[in-house]
Formats: C-alpha cells, structure tokens, sequence
C-alpha cells in the first residue's frame, strides 16, 4: 500500500516514514502543500498523512482543493491544535480523521490501518472528456459516439490520462501507475503507447480538436 505523507519538519518526516516502513507501507513524502497537491492529484495513493502548517499552501487548503478536483483518497491530518474548533475546520474540508500532537506512533498507524479499511467511494463507470467516453464496466471506448478498440495497456492508459485529466503527467509518473511495479518500462515505451492512443483517438478524427497533448520538457495531458 502506498502512502503520502506530508510533513514540513524533516525529524518528524523520517521518523513516520522508518515506522510505516516497518509496517511494509510504501512511502512517497512532500514537504510544502504545492508539491503535496501536485502528487495527491497525479498519483495513486491508500492514504494521505497531511500536516496543517506547511509552507506554499497550508493543509486546509490542500484538503480543500483536493476534494474539489474529485479526490477521494482518504485523509489524515496532523494537527497541533486541539481546540474544538479547530477538529471541526479539518473535517469541514474534507479530512477524514485528525490526529493532535504529540501523537503515538501506534494510534497514527491504527488511524492509518481503519481508513484502508474503509470500503472505496464508488466512482461512476463512465469517464468523459469532451466527446471522448470510456466504459470502465463494459471496457468499451467510443469518441463522437464511434467505437475505438484499444488493446488492454492502452486502455489503462487511456483511463489513467481521463482520471487526471487537464493535468500534466510525467513518464515516470504514467510507468508507476498504468505498469506494475516489477515491469522494467522505459520512458521510450510511454512514449510507444501516447503514439498508439492517437493514432486511434484524436488521427481518424480530423474534424476534432485532438486531446491528447506533448507538454515538451514535463510530460503529457489529455484535455483542451
């Protein structure tokens, strides 16, 4: 299960990170909110342990705009305040739970362990952007109400690019969650498949404004 914890005070970042390591969590970290929602809304995440006081963007907002954008993943918060007040702010975001320092690090991992438990919020079957639709039940595509067929991978991708749509992906971040983690993907193979999906998405359909977009230096975008 992979975790992101944000956490701006470095001693208390390793610290949390060696502890749920130990538990065989899988641990990517941030240390200011913009890098926070920047990996929240690219990534795959069980659970994200967010601090409140954090440089760029503090964790209300994070929270905040997180579920704006539509992401479920469940949230921790950390938290130096403790004030009645204050819990309800969190939860008013969009937390999930709080936590108040100082903290044991046994009742963060049993907060942590009850929210991966939490049954996952049902998501609708049909993604769209624009006049392209794509059928998670059925695996089916179709784009101006003509039917594409895709090849399982590409169609994962594709999935992949809608879920995060107007946002830029980067090769390593489209390896880490459309391949499994023992596949030994290269950047050129990202690159194989992008060409693939337009050949059968934005190319047969020359009246259309293509969608799949090359952001030069960063990665790639499905969108206007």
């Amino acid at each position: 299960m992979k975790i992101l914890l944000v956490e701006d005070e470095l001693r208390i970042s390793q610290s949390i990170k060696k502890g749920l390591e130990q538990e065989k969590f899988l641990v990517e970290t941030a240390f200011d909110g913009e890098a926070a929602f920047d990996l929240a809304s690219s990534n795959e995440y069980e659970v994200i342990i967010l601090d409140l006081m954090l440089p760029k963007m503090d964790g209300v907002s994070v929270c905040r705009k997180l579920r704006e954008d539509i992401v479920h993943t469940p949230i921790l918060v950390l938290t130096a305040k403790g004030e009645l007040e204050d819990k309800v702010s969190v939860l008013d975001c969009g937390a999930d739970d709080y936590l108040v320092k100082p903290f044991a690090f046994a009742e963060l991992l049993a907060r942590v362990r009850a929210l991966t438990r939490r049954p996952k919020l049902q998501e609708s079957a049909i993604l769209k952007i624009d006049d392209l639709q794509l059928d998670t039940r059925n695996f089916e595509v179709k784009r101006s109400g003509k039917s594409i067929d895709l090849s399982r991978k590409e169609f994962t991708f594709l999935e992949y690019l809608i879920r995060h749509k107007n946002r830029i992906l980067s090769k390593e971040q489209i390896i880490e969650n459309v391949w499994d983690y023992e596949a030994d993907v290269l950047f050129n193979t990202v690159e194989v498949y992008i060409g693939y999906l337009r050949n059968k998405i934005d190319k047969p359909f020359k009246d259309k404004k293509p969608l799949i977009h090359t952001v030069r230096g960063f990665g790639y975008r499905i969108g206007d």
